[in-house]
């Protein structure tokens, strides 16, 4: 079974590509056993990354036309920041001086132009047309290419201090985020 038809069961209806991206945006967030597209319906939790490699499978399946593209941005996430996007809790857990993280985000093409689609967190809606606010900070946007896991890694490895950011993606995980 398709990932798409597995998500449409999951939901309880056919999705076209708006509901598609909604119903990706309300897998809660949370880190899957495995890092693959079908670990998040399986276990029915997701991060920026699994998210959107299922998101981005789905859409070159259902809808070629959209061309998905992954992208990853390293930002500042700063006390303020965090507070303001995830709450006190998930601040709590940034240094005074911030910390790096890596984000993963999406774009599709939709009427002739490419167009920022994040599914990290809840969506209350989307017009299918407009970008998605990215669930992160101002940061430069580096391709995700042919691997987009490797190029991530990558990324965190050279911008990233695994002590500081692991704690700070767990009380994400741990906390109830909302769009």
């Amino acid at each position: 079974m398709s990932l798409k038809a597995r998500l449409d069961e999951r939901c309880g209806s056919e999705l076209d590509l708006v509901k598609t991206v909604l119903a990706v945006s309300r897998i809660p967030y949370g880190r899957p056993s495995v890092l693959t597209p079908d670990a998040v319906l399986d276990e029915w939790h997701g991060t920026c990354s699994t998210k959107h490699l299922l998101l981005a499978e789905m859409a070159r399946e259902e809808w070629p036309r959209t061309g998905p593209e992954l992208w990853h941005r390293p930002y500042l996430v700063t006390r303020e920041l965090a507070r303001e996007r995830w709450g006190s809790t998930v601040a709590e857990t940034v240094p005074e001086d911030g910390l790096v993280d890596v984000h993963t985000f999406a774009t599709l093409e939709v009427d002739g132009r490419r167009v920022n689609v994040d599914v990290t967190f809840p969506l209350a809606g989307w017009d299918g047309r407009a970008d998605v606010p990215l669930a992160c900070g101002d940061g430069d946007n580096h391709p995700a290419g042919d691997d987009p896991l490797a190029t991530k890694a990558d990324l965190v490895r050279r911008h990233c201090d695994p002590e500081i950011r692991e704690p700070f993606l767990a009380a994400l995980a741990a906390a109830e985020v909302r769009g």
